[in-house]
């Protein structure tokens, strides 16, 4: 089959293939996807990119990245291809469907997300999960390693689509033989002046969910040395409810502990602070045949949770 119509332009080969590099992130798995060999799905790809005198994609060590260009012809064109494919009809042999790759922080994957996508399995979903910092997961996002990102960083421009997934408020907790050696009237009438001498612990050195919510709740500025460092909040949970000292919490991530007693919430402020979690994904429409599935269930999970 040739990768030239009579008239010049490309032909579908070429855009199918293209769309399915685009939505796997790479040129083997989207020719997988597109049920074409490597070196023909590189070769569509050239071509096209050739016809349009426009790269499509940048070649990394792992995968490719879209450009601006690609971006823009993903997007117009998703929908027709999509309808189109609806309309032929499924490939007789369809090439099975790759792992989605969901990135997100270990705590809200752990606690409400991987629960929640659990009878996905039975479904036919396979998973590969990444944790870490937000800008990292993001990158990974836009370079094609990853299919979707629970995110607590909005992104910007327009290679990226975010949705508001779920607000997350934070409680100050300890122990309950900390709250009963403390004077939480106190702590709400004068503010963190109830809890010189307290030991805090932290996901990090420079205590930045503590600090957030010193400035917010009390109006201070919080300078203290953390008793603990934990770069996992369900550590710092776990130390606080042995009895290490205080900390600042996701509620989603403590609800459990509050509701039996092992943590006791310090304050209940009409306005704590918030955090708004995002969904992210590739612009373009939908970049993995699963993704909706996967997507839905996370949105009522966290929304839950």
């Amino acid at each position: 089959m040739t990768d030239r119509t009579t008239n010049g332009r490309p032909d579908l080969d070429q855009l199918r293939t293209f769309l399915a590099v685009y939505r796997a992130g790479s040129l083997t798995a989207g020719a997988r996807l597109a049920g074409v060999s490597q070196p023909t799905a590189t070769a569509q790809v050239r071509a096209l990119e050739a016809r349009m005198g426009r790269p499509l994609f940048e070649r990394l060590p792992r995968g490719v990245a879209p450009t601006l260009v690609a971006d823009d012809l993903a997007g117009r064109l998703a929908g027709p291809m999509d309808a189109l494919e609806a309309v032929a009809g499924a490939p007789e042999a369809p090439a099975p469907v790759p792992p989605l790759h969901l990135g997100g922080p270990a705590e809200m994957l752990c606690a409400a997300g991987l629960p929640a996508l659990a009878p996905l399995i039975d479904k036919g979903v396979r998973l590969r999960v990444a944790t870490g910092l937000a800008d990292d997961l993001l990158a990974g996002l836009r370079a094609g390693r990853l299919d979707l990102v629970v995110s607590s960083v909005r992104p910007r421009g327009r290679t990226l689509v975010a949705e508001p997934l779920a607000d997350e408020d934070f409680v100050l907790v300890a122990a309950p033989s900390w709250a009963e050696r403390l004077d939480r009237e106190r702590l709400a009438a004068e503010g963190p002046t109830a809890l010189d001498g307290v030991p805090l612990v932290s996901y990090a050195e420079d205590l930045p969910i503590l600090r957030r919510y010193w400035r917010h709740v009390f109006g201070e500025r919080l300078t203290a040395t953390p008793a603990i460092t934990v770069p996992d909040l369900r550590g710092v949970a776990a130390a606080v409810a042995a009895g290490v000292g205080v900390s600042v919490l996701p509620r989603y991530l403590c609800v459990r502990e509050l509701a039996s007693g092992a943590l006791v919430a310090l304050l209940e402020p009409e306005d704590p602070p918030i955090n708004t979690g995002f969904l992210v994904q590739r612009a373009g429409g939908q970049t993995h045949p699963h993704l909706g599935l996967v997507r839905d269930r996370l949105k009522t999970a966290m929304r839950l949770c």
